[in-house]
Formats: structure tokens, sequence, C-alpha cells
């Protein structure tokens, strides 16, 4: 006789109170779910329950074995939810948080080929620059720039994420010299407030890596807003290079210390820990490697 179906008529009979009533959950008949009981017990070479007419009692052997059987049946449940899963289809809805400038910038224009490639998965996207709170807040997905902390979530690393060094044509006009980071003392720098880049810029250069402190009269959360002042002459700054792409195209930025390329930020998907993932998640894992492997 099978001998998992045994252990989970036995199982069974322990969390039901009975035999009988193990029986009724498990769609047998009460002689077969004994019958199974009892195959178990001489496999085993010991008895599990002590039964009478009117009561049944784990034996100490019982304990031990239930405990044990317990977990196994749990592992194979685990195992075979996993089995079906992966034979079903991506399905059901996605919540996400991103910073905004890669958001808005790199994930929501690649969104519609996942959409495209998965017709049952939809996608709410939020994009925030504070540290939210993927379990406590109900995401399943959360893009993190900068090293992360350690914690019980799971992190997938991304290619890393490249900035770029630039101003407009009219403040560097009227600027001091830049030949190296350490000039970067002498003009004015367009801070971002929510990364380290609030107090540090770090390049790579032929002497290796510099990191110098910065420091400016504007301040702003917002990588659209230090854009926007960069183009208007305010003064130098250091964003992702997908922010600024258009605007170095046309002319209107200037990539400046060529030789000296800025530390491109680590950039991580992360999700909640578990032994079980869903095909949506799994799917956009697998979406979000291959998208986001910047070179």
């Amino acid at each position: 006789m099978d001998r998992l179906t045994c252990m989970r008529a036995f199982v069974k009979a322990v969390e039901a109170g009975s035999i009988s009533a193990a029986a009724v959950q498990l769609g047998l008949s009460s002689q077969v779910a004994g019958k199974q009981i009892r195959a178990l017990e001489d496999s085993l070479g010991t008895q599990l329950l002590s039964r009478t007419t009117r009561s049944q009692n784990l034996t100490d052997s019982g304990q031990v074995f239930y405990e044990r059987a317990k977990i196994i049946l749990d592992e194979v449940e685990q195992a075979e939810a996993l089995i079906a899963e992966s034979r079903s289809r991506p399905r059901g809805k996605l919540r996400i948080s991103a910073p905004v400038t890669f958001g808005s910038h790199g994930l929501a224009p690649a969104l519609p080929e996942f959409l495209r490639q998965h017709p049952e998965v939809s996608v709410e996207l939020c994009l925030t620059n504070r540290t939210v709170d993927l379990v406590e807040e109900s995401y399943d997905i959360v893009f993190r720039t900068g090293e992360l902390p350690d914690s019980s979530l799971v992190a997938r690393r991304l290619g890393a994420y490249p900035l770029v060094l630039c101003a407009s044509p009219d403040y560097l006009q009227g600027a001091a010299q830049l030949g190296t980071p350490d000039d970067l003392a002498n003009h004015e720098c367009l801070v971002f407030s929510h990364t380290s880049l609030r107090t540090t810029w770090s390049f790579d250069g032929p002497e290796g890596r510099i990191t110098i402190r910065i420091s400016g009269r504007f301040c702003t959360d917002s990588g659209e807003a230090l854009r926007s002042a960069a183009v208007a002459g305010m003064g130098v700054m250091l964003q992702p290079l997908e922010l600024v792409a258009d605007e170095l195209q046309s002319g209107r930025l200037v990539r400046l210390l060529p030789e000296y390329e800025p530390c491109a930020r680590s950039m991580h998907v992360v999700h909640a820990s578990g032994r079980r993932a869903t095909p949506k998640l799994r799917a956009f894992l697998d979406f979000a490697v291959r998208t986001f492997n910047y070179p």
C-alpha cells in the first residue's frame, strides 16, 4: 500500500480526532482509512494510535511520527504545487514600485512588451523615490538603486545603472575651468536629495576611483526638476543617462569630464521571500533581468 497515502490517512485521523472523521474528509470509507493506518503501523513495526470504541490517542511513537509525517506531507504538497504552478499561465495583477526616473524612462517604456507577452497579467505601477515597505504596502516587486541593507527580502541584481555628468553650454560659458572632478568644488552642483549623491559623487579615472564632496544651492528629490535646472543653466548635474539622453543628443546639455566615468549605481529587483513564487512573479523577474541588464 502506498506509504504517502497511509501517512496522509494517519495525519488526517490525528487532526480530525477519529478515523471515521478522517475518512469523510478524505472521501474514503472508515474501513479503508483504518486499513491504511494499520498498514502504516505494520510497516513501522509499532502502534501509532491507541484505539477504543469511544476514543483514540497517540502513542509516544505516534506523537513522534505525527510531527515528522506532517512536515513530510507539507513538503510534498509544496512540491506538487510548484509543479502545478510551473505548468500554469502567468495571470493576475502585479503591484510594482520603482524610483521616479527609472520608472518613467526605463521601466514604463518596457512594460508594454511584458504585457504583450503575458495577456492575462495586469500591472499597477507606483513611482516614488522613498523607500517603500514591500510587505506592509503589498507590493509584489520593488526596484531599488544603490546598495541594499540586509533584510529577509530576496534581491536579484540587474545591470549597473549608468550616470552622466553634464551641464548646459550657457552655464559652461561663464563657469570656472573643469578639468578634473576636484574642480567641481568651484562649480554650482545640482543636488539630488534622495541618495548618497546628495553629498558625494564618485568617478573612475586615469588614477583610479575618486570621490569628492559636492554642494549646491538647488536641491530636489526629482530628477526631472534637476534636468530642467541644468538646461536652464543653473549648474552641473549627475543623473541617469536615460534621463538626459535626448538633451545630450540635441546639444541642450553637454557631457563633462570624458576621462572620468561616473560610478554607476547598482540596481536590484526585490521581492518577498517564500518557497513559492507565482507564475506572474517569475515571468516578471525573468523579464526584468533580460531587459535591464545595462552594459
